[in-house]
């Protein structure tokens, strides 16, 4: 079996299921687990599934029309099309905290912003602003790409293009030069153990490094990531500078950065 026709399959099983495991991939497939997490790599990294803890599950927006019975979805140049990011809900939420984590910033300050839904907002508020923001976000360098009042640093990497972001070795070296003065965080889940958590991992040594390089860590997670998905672990609330979330979340859960001397902040 082709690798393309392989990974196909992969996205059917997905397709009629929701979700599979490796061990049930590599079965249906008859091939090595091994084989089928290089595929789940490959097809992540292209934005066709989400890769999961021992599994993957469909990425979003993928319906029976995107998943390819036969034919590989391509281009004339054979590249894969990737599915559209769809911003999730919650707009009121996000935009209140963006309010809260624009207000932290000072001018002449260096600026990280993470990849999500919220830092964009973030961005739009930043804008005419006299800062420094570093970024792999492309939706934020969208809205900042023509404010000349900021200077803009776009990290190198791959583009995932339907998560609209730069991912790769080539982002983590770049973050290895850099110094900045706050992070502004997302995340897809808090646990309640404090353990901050997120579902990509082809983003997670990213924003690992995006820690490492800024002196305050300000985290954006809304009622909603409490404890919201994900088994990847990027820090604890206790590695937290600021925690900016809205009223629904979890007072035992936001204990761990009060506790540790971090700053809650509730919109």
């Amino acid at each position: 079996m082709i690798l393309r026709e392989r990974q196909n399959r992969i996205i059917k099983a997905l397709h009629d299921d929701g979700a599979a495991s490796v061990q049930e991939l590599a079965a249906a497939l008859a091939v090595s687990a091994a084989t089928i997490r290089r595929d789940l790599e490959m097809l992540d990294r292209n934005g066709e599934l989400v890769r999961t803890w021992g599994g993957a599950v469909l990425a979003p927006r993928q319906t029976a029309r995107d998943v390819p019975r036969d034919e590989p979805r391509a281009t004339e140049d054979d590249e894969v099309v990737e599915a559209p990011f769809e911003a999730a809900g919650d707009y009121d939420l996000k935009h209140r905290m963006a309010v809260a984590a624009a207000a932290m910033v000072q001018d002449g300050q260096v600026v990280i912003l993470d990849i999500g839904t919220t830092t964009p907002l973030v961005a739009e508020l930043l804008r005419g602003r006299d800062i420094t923001v570093i970024t792999t976000n492309l939706a934020v360098f969208d809205v900042l790409r023509d404010d000349e009042a900021v200077r803009l640093v776009l990290l190198g990497g791959v583009v995932r293009r339907n998560y609209r972001t730069l991912v790769g070795s080539l982002a983590e070296a770049a973050l290895d030069q850099v110094s900045a003065d706050v992070l502004f965080l997302s995340c897809t889940g808090v646990r309640a153990n404090g353990h901050v958590v997120d579902n990509m991992a082809v983003e997670a040594p990213i924003k690992q490094s995006m820690i490492a390089a800024a002196e305050r860590v300000v985290l954006l997670a809304s009622e909603a990531k409490f404890p919201g998905t994900g088994a990847l672990r990027l820090c604890s609330l206790t590695d937290v500078d600021v925690l900016i979330t809205t009223t629904g979340a979890p007072d035992d859960t936001l204990a761990h950065s009060r506790n540790a001397g971090g700053e809650v902040i509730t919109t």
